[in-house]
Formats: C-alpha cells, structure tokens, sequence
C-alpha cells in the first residue's frame, strides 16, 4: 500500500510540474507578444520622422524658435523655415509658441532651408487663419550651407605675439565660446560680443572682437541654446593693436557669419 500511495504521489508531482511548466510557456507567450508589440510600436514612433521631398512640401506643429525672417518647428527635422516677406503679426519671433499650418518649397541644393509660401496659425476652434503669403523671392545673402563651410580655413595654436598665425586670412573657423557684456558709450547701452579662445596652457584666454553677427547666426544660437560652445565661421577684419593684444590678448577683429557644431 506505502509503495502504490508513493508511486501516486510522483505521478501527481509529475502532473503538476508539467502544468505548471505548460503555464509558464503559455505566460512568457503572451508577455513576449506583449513585449515584441510595444517594441514595435515604439520603433514605429522613432521613424516616425517627416520625409521632406524636392518642390512643396507641408508641415504642421508649434514654432519653438523664431528670430528675424528665421523660424523653426520641431517636427521639420533638420529643417530651418525662411520667411521673404512681412508676417502679420511682425517678425517669425512673433510665432513662437503658436500652432502653424506652413506650406513651402524645398531644394536639394538647400538642404536644410524651406522657403515659406504661406503660414496659417490655429486660433480657437481649431480654425486656422493665413497670416503670410510669399510674393517675392527668397533672398538667402546670410545662408551658410555645409558646403560653402569647407571654404572655412581652420585657425589653431594662436598666439597672440604672431599675428601671422591669422592675417592674411579671409574666412577661418574657430572653436569657442562667444561672451557679451555690455558697455555705456554716453548715454547709450551697447552689447560687446567676443568669442573666447578656450586654452588651457595660458591662464589669460585669447579673444576675438565681433563687430557683426548675421541674423542666420543669431536664430542659430537660439536654436542651439543648451550648448554654449561652439564652432564660429569667421570673415576676418583688422588686427588689434599690438600694446592692447599685450594687455587683453585680443587678437582682431571678424564678423560672425555662422555658427554650429560642427
């Protein structure tokens, strides 16, 4: 009797270890498909980017940086929106934080630029109303593409004693952080922009005088606004004074005319 009442209890343990390994197939099935759906899902979110084609295109979205003629919309990808014209409302800055409907037109020899045929604003109700209709062209005298930066000579290893290390130079780039202070020129206010030379071998860092920075620029740093060093192309101008180069290890003077990452 011991040995029958023992031989049905490893059939019953059998039994229910099968079960329970069965359970656990069917669980991990039903979690993977679950898993694998979400992945899925997921994966289709990050592609969901917007694919940008040759002639017009449409895009739709809140505006998170405007500035100028210049203006940016977080779904257009890669894509700086130029407006030729006069908004309603004043400048692109006037569309910060509104939802727009854009429409406009883009070129492969603009890669990264769409030039605006009209933009809507959504108002209340959902209803969009047409504040801009482009009726001139696009003039683009402060668009720097990717190509046009490789005319850019690199500048490294300045010294402020050897002003050979840049005169004779038209266009350089250099890496750096761009300062502003402002000054009292009689009863006026003035911004001072320099862009200063990061160099850990010398305790006193080297700077650059700015005369201009283009409007593209200015948008651009806006856009950029979490980072705080950058890469500045450069139209170069005069050199500073070898008495004040001594004394402030300012080095000469350029214009701004773009500034990125890379």
């Amino acid at each position: 009797m011991t040995l029958i009442l023992a031989e049905r209890n490893r059939k019953l343990e059998k039994f229910f270890h099968v079960l329970a390994l069965g359970l656990l197939m069917v669980l991990l099935m039903v979690t993977g498909s679950v898993s694998c759906k979400k992945a899925t899902e997921e994966e289709g979110a990050e592609q969901d980017v917007t694919v940008v084609k040759s002639g017009i295109n449409e895009f739709e979205g809140v505006v998170k940086v405007g500035l100028g003629k210049y203006f940016f919309i977080p779904g257009a990808q890669g894509i700086d929106m130029i407006v030729q014209g006069q908004i309603e409302s004043g400048d692109a800055s006037s569309l910060i934080d509104q939802e727009v409907r854009v429409s406009g037109e883009f070129s492969p020899e603009r890669p990264s630029i769409l030039v605006v045929d009209t933009i809507e604003v959504k108002e209340s109700g959902k209803k969009y109303r047409n504040v801009f209709t482009r009726t001139e062209e696009a003039v683009l005298e402060d668009y720097v593409d990717t190509k046009a930066r490789e005319e850019f000579e690199l500048l490294k290893a300045l010294d402020y004693k050897n002003k050979e290390g840049w005169e004779g130079k038209e266009k350089v780039k250099i890496y750096g952080k761009l300062e502003k202070t402002t000054v009292t020129e009689g009863d006026e206010e003035k911004d001072v922009y320099k862009i200063i030379i990061l160099d850990e071998e010398e305790r006193q860092p080297k700077r650059i005088i700015i005369d201009d920075i283009s409007e593209y620029t200015q948008y651009y740093l806006k856009k950029l606004r979490l980072f705080d060093q950058f890469w500045f192309y450069l139209e170069m101008k005069e050199t500073v004074d070898w008495k004040v180069r001594t004394r402030t290890r300012e080095l000469f003077h350029a214009n701004i005319v773009f500034a990125g990452l890379y």
